[in-house]
């Protein structure tokens, strides 16, 4: 610490200060597909869920190279998470995208829609359906 003198004003102390190293570990990120609903009705079959994700995501440009780039793909009952490191940059859109297109192949998507919960969660929800009638046995 120096001091800096400037006429008619106080001294100023000047600090010069270093970059500090960040620590050996490597944060992570870790997106939550809650599939609550679908799977508690027996709709939605979550272990095949997972087995998609793990052959479609794609980590730098390729698929099948979540091992290589410590991407973990995890499920409890009803909850599917994916950990990634923070640097590799991984895509919570990749993961809605991928989402939908299970749904379509499972022909479930004109009943569950796939919602952002949270910053880092995905919700599975059913359509609201409104009562068509009402306007009907009104004329």
């Amino acid at each position: 610490m120096s001091l800096t003198v400037f006429p008619n004003l106080i001294a100023i102390p000047s600090f010069s200060f270093q970059a500090k190293s960040k620590s050996a570990k490597k944060s992570t990120v870790k997106f939550v597909v809650d599939c609550t609903a679908p799977v508690d009705d027996k709709v939605l079959d979550i272990a095949s869920f997972e087995k998609y994700l793990n052959e479609r995501i794609k980590v730098e440009g390729k698929t099948g190279n979540l091992s290589q780039c410590n991407v973990v793909i995890s499920r409890d009952r009803t909850k599917i998470t994916v950990a990634s490191p923070q640097d590799l940059g991984f895509s919570k859109r990749q993961l809605k995208y991928l989402s939908k297109r299970y749904l379509k192949k499972q022909q479930l998507r004109d009943y569950l829609r796939v919602i952002a919960a949270s910053k880092n969660s995905y919700e599975l929800k059913y359509y609201q359906i409104t009562a068509g009638d009402e306007d009907e046995a009104e004329e």
